[in-house]
């Protein structure tokens, strides 16, 4: 008898430590944390993350923001600058630790990552010459248009959904440069790159916004199932009621989530 309970009881011990182990290796923040650094995967997309002239530094609300979170964590932040077609495969194996770079939340998002609490407010709008935008107001007058938008965005989803003829491109900036030089009517893109980069004072004070597609959230993408997610949202919470949030949304023009 003794003899039995002793086995029951090693094959018991044996089995919280198995459990305690999957635990700890099942834990997606203590890996970053023993690395001591967190990937953080973007795109050139102002006000968003974006370079200075002449910087070799990456700036902008989403970069201030992981820069201000990392540091409730005590982590370093690399920026990693990805295709944003493969971003769900950078963060899958590993090349990355988050996609944090004004991404929509969408069933798409939601299927491929763990997502945090929605941040930011954002729209999907119809870029084009400002001498034309007058002239559509609606979707149906948008039919015969040509568009760009960025490969894998929420603007090439808007595209599909609403019947416009789309061609996809790299990045959501290249979509304005295909409309500065003629290769299509309109681009498709977020209105907080809108804001920034169209109208006086810019490299594209000949665009302007004629039509709002779509009202959308912006959430930070962590790998399935990781606890990075949680962790995120309780700094972001921090930095929110401490008024960090507000002074960077004034900063850069972003809406913030109520």
């Amino acid at each position: 008898m003794k003899k039995v309970l002793a086995i029951l009881l090693a094959v018991i011990a044996v089995a919280f430590s198995f459990a305690a182990c999957s635990k700890t290796e099942s834990s997606d923040f203590a890996e970053i944390q023993e690395k001591g650094k967190l990937v953080v995967g973007i795109t050139d997309y102002a006000p968003m993350d974006y370079k200075e002239e002449g910087s070799d530094e990456w700036t902008g609300f989403d970069a201030e923001l992981a820069q201000a979170v990392a540091e409730k964590l005590g982590l370093e932040v690399e920026f990693l600058e990805i295709e944003w077609d493969n971003k769900f495969l950078e963060l899958k194996t590993k090349g990355i630790d988050c996609i944090w770079n004004g991404m929509t939340i969408t069933d798409e998002v939601k299927l491929n990552t763990t997502v945090t609490n929605a941040y930011a407010r954002n729209r999907q709008v119809v870029v084009m010459n400002k001498d034309k935008a007058a002239q559509y107001t609606t979707v149906e007058s948008l039919k015969d248009l040509t568009f760009a938008v960025e490969n894998g965005s929420s603007g090439q989803g808007a595209a599909e959904e609403n019947g416009l003829q789309a061609t996809a491109v790299a990045a959501q900036s290249d979509t304005l440069l295909e409309v500065k030089s003629g290769s299509v009517d309109a681009a498709i893109i977020d209105s907080v790159m809108a804001d920034a980069m169209t109208g006086e004072g810019t490299d594209y004070a000949d665009l302007a916004v004629a039509v709002v597609l779509s009202e959308e959230q912006f959430g930070i993408g962590c790998r399935q199932g990781s606890d990075l997610a949680e962790k995120i949202d309780a700094a972001i919470a921090e930095l929110k009621a401490d008024g960090t949030m507000q002074k960077l949304s004034e900063k850069y023009g972003v809406e913030l989530m109520d």
